[in-house]
């Protein structure tokens, strides 16, 4: 059947076709999924062992924050046959739309409606919400095409195009967040102070809820503990192929407010101007049947292999275009300038072997083998963006001559063209993104087109405080 008879099918029948093709593909690349008519029965004998209520169907938006609709169980069934509707701008203004927002950004149409098609791999009963499961959706648009500014459609592809390379990747994010009680908060733009024993000593019930619910819904917390300032956690998680990693930090942004909340307190990924909470995606590149580290020297030798240094060097050559992406706040990218007092428009993109303070910081050590962290991210960039730069990158870095190492034996010197610099101010970063013919056609016209509009825009209308009082409440 071609693309114009699929077009005068019914929109149920289209939907359902979808939903039956959303659902029978191998997403976790490794293990054969069960048929939809099986997974089906396995989701109603679940929902009646719960005993539940409700289902949200969740879809991230462009900022990673969850957007979801919730519909009694009883007709969970006819919803995965027909979709969720919803409307396009829930997940596609900015976190605080004014009226005229939607006239000065014209890279979409934001008045019509979309589908939300769930991914029935993802459904879990969530620990935190009282009778409710959760599932994570793709959006379509009501005649069934893939909505091009969905980050998660967006990683799907990328990590398709890994697959018809011939590789596959490990991942997972490390990430930082603030916890705040509630008192604390005097107003709406003053913070006393974070709740400096918090997690120390006497709370360690609501890190347990939080780490025994990520393990309930298929996240795997590896280890957490409190970072650098008062109040801050730190969560790894572990890693895994394909999608997941995504998947994963997607539910602990959310989940974690859901508990702080049941303690009385508020949980932040974006915290006050001048500091920063870090979203770090620590990855390795594997052959395509998941069983071998292609970063890893076979000699046993702690260095990137030929192979992971042509990765390495497509991080380096795109690190601009990554960096707004994966410090999308005009705060976020002050971390970049902490170690520099001199006033200065960029600072070079460094990267070293066990160095935690290089932009790209590899790991040669531990039974993961060889890995890469990029740190150029922030807690409050987009997971699914985060992922589908990154390999978007590398793999330019794979097919592309420039950069290639001059001495493959050496353990250090990697060469570049041109060197990499990381741009200090957001207008800059987006500039980079704009020019950055690699990732526009990796992450799509379409996307990039929206991204940039609306970038300019928070720009155009928000100030440092503005912009970190919006922030904290859309992010908690």
């Amino acid at each position: 059947m071609n693309k114009n008879e699929q077009m005068l099918l019914p929109s149920n029948r289209r939907v359902l076709n979808l939903v039956i093709a959303n659902n029978t593909r191998d997403d976790t690349q490794f293990s054969t999924l069960p048929p939809f008519s099986s997974r089906m029965k396995h989701i109603k004998q679940e929902m009646t062992r719960n005993h539940l209520q409700f289902v949200r169907f969740e879809a991230t938006d462009l900022h990673g924050v969850s957007r979801s609709k919730s519909i009694p169980a009883h007709f969970f069934q006819e919803k995965v046959t027909h979709g969720v509707y919803m409307p396009r701008g829930y997940l596609e203004l900015i976190p605080k739309p004014k009226d005229n927002e939607v006239n000065h950004i014209r890279a979409t149409c934001f008045n019509s409606d979309i589908v939300l098609m769930p991914e029935l791999s993802t459904f879990r009963v969530l620990p935190w919400a009282e009778r409710t499961a959760r599932v994570i959706c793709d959006t379509f648009t009501v005649t069934g095409d893939p909505l091009l500014t969905s980050p998660r459609y967006i990683a799907k592809r990328q990590l398709s195009q890994l697959q018809d390379s011939g590789f596959s990747l490990l991942s997972a994010f490390i990430y930082d967040f603030c916890i705040f009680g509630v008192p604390e908060i005097i107003d709406s733009k003053t913070i006393s102070f974070p709740a400096s024993p918090l997690l120390n000593n006497h709370d360690q019930p609501f890190m347990q809820e939080l780490i025994d619910g990520l393990y309930q819904t298929g996240a795997n917390v590896e280890s957490f503990s409190s970072s650098t300032r008062p109040g801050q956690m730190e969560i790894c998680f572990l890693p895994e192929f394909g999608i997941s990693a995504a998947d994963n930090a997607f539910t602990l942004r959310t989940g974690v407010k859901e508990v702080a909340r049941k303690y009385n307190y508020i949980a932040s990924f974006f915290i006050e101007t001048g500091l920063c909470n870090s979203g770090i995606l620590s990855h390795s590149l594997w052959d395509v049947s998941g069983k071998q580290n292609v970063f890893c020297s076979s000699s046993g030798v702690e260095q990137l292999t030929i192979t992971g240094k042509k990765w390495l060097a497509g991080l380096l050559k795109h690190s601009a275009a990554l960096s707004c992406l994966m410090a999308p706040a005009v705060s976020c990218r002050k971390r970049y300038s902490k170690e520099s007092k001199d006033l200065k428009e960029s600072v070079p993109t460094t990267w070293g072997y066990n160095d935690n303070s290089c932009a790209f910081n590899i790991k040669c050590h531990g039974e993961k083998g060889a890995r890469i962290e990029n740190k150029l991210g922030s807690a409050t960039a987009n997971p699914y963006l985060v992922l589908a730069a990154t390999i978007a990158a590398g793999l330019d870095g794979l097919q592309c001559s420039d950069g290639v190492l001059a001495d493959p034996d050496d353990s250090t010197d990697l060469y570049q063209s041109k060197p990499s610099e990381i741009p200090l101010k957001l207008e800059d970063a987006l500039v980079a993104l704009e020019e950055d013919q690699c990732l526009r056609q990796a992450l799509g016209e379409t996307f990039i087109r929206y991204f940039v509009a609306m970038k300019k825009y928070e720009l155009e209308n928000e100030e440092i405080d503005a912009e970190r009082d919006k922030f904290l409440e859309y992010f908690i």
